[in-house]
């Protein structure tokens, strides 16, 4: 079973650099208002739908909040959650702590790799550690934080989360870093890396999930030397969230 993992995701990331850098004139569409998004949802059992864009000025939608501007990068993952009941995607979104040891597939090292080396609640953006977030806590309106710390980063970074939707068909959630991504330099300034979960329910046993990352045009140039890792990245995560992490 982890042979067959490791040969998926070497398949996954020689796809990510033969396709990702192409996606066209197709801008990324997020499920807001009714529009199908861009890329479309995988079928349930398939691994998701991937784009990724490169030097794009993009206006997302406005039920991201997100800024008319340049990006470095931008990438989408799309699929389908199967089985999942009302309280079971809130939950994976406030259990901040599950995600330490999350996996990814490096492309540096070409294996698989812990991504979060440790990830933890915070009572405010400069509090201490606490408990993870629960279910409850994700409700419309809703801003916490969060530290991680990842595998390439110089120190742990602060994120801020932001609860845009939360009903019992839709959960729309955004995440910005607070303080600087760093490994040497700075390669993403306050604010600079962003992504956004958006979680539609389709039928009463299947969700849509639509995960986007994106760095800004405040983000260091190197960034854009490293989209296949991100794109990685963003798989891993969407994993999470899914509940079939790598």
């Amino acid at each position: 079973m982890l042979k067959a993992s490791l040969r998926a995701a070497a398949a996954l990331a020689a796809l990510v650099s033969l396709h990702a850098w192409s996606a066209g004139d197709a801008q990324p569409q997020p499920p807001c208002d009714g529009a199908a998004p861009v890329p479309a949802f995988s079928p349930v059992g398939d691994d998701p739908a991937m784009e990724t864009w490169s030097r794009i000025q993009w206006q997302a939608p406005a039920c991201l909040g997100w800024p008319a501007s340049d990006y470095r990068f931008v990438i989408a993952v799309a699929g389908r959650v199967d089985d999942a009941g009302n309280e079971e995607l809130p939950r994976r979104l406030g259990a901040i702590s599950a995600m330490k040891g999350l996996r990814y597939w490096s492309v540096t090292e070409n294996g698989m790799r812990v991504l979060i080396k440790d990830a933890a609640a915070l009572s405010g953006p400069e509090g201490g550690k606490r408990d993870d977030f629960t279910a409850a806590d994700i409700r419309a309106g809703a801003v916490l934080h969060f530290v991680e710390e990842d595998n390439r980063s110089s120190a742990p970074v602060t994120y801020r989360m932001r609860v845009l939707e939360a009903t019992a068909e839709r959960i729309v959630v955004d995440t910005e870093n607070v303080t600087p991504i760093k490994s040497f330099v700075t390669l993403f300034p306050p604010g600079a890396f962003r992504a956004a979960y958006l979680m539609t329910r389709i039928d009463a046993r299947t969700w849509g999930l639509y995960a986007i990352s994106a760095a800004t045009d405040h983000a260091s140039g190197l960034v854009s030397l490293g989209k296949e890792s991100y794109a990685n990245r963003a798989r891993a995560f969407f994993g999470y969230f899914a509940g079939k992490p790598l």
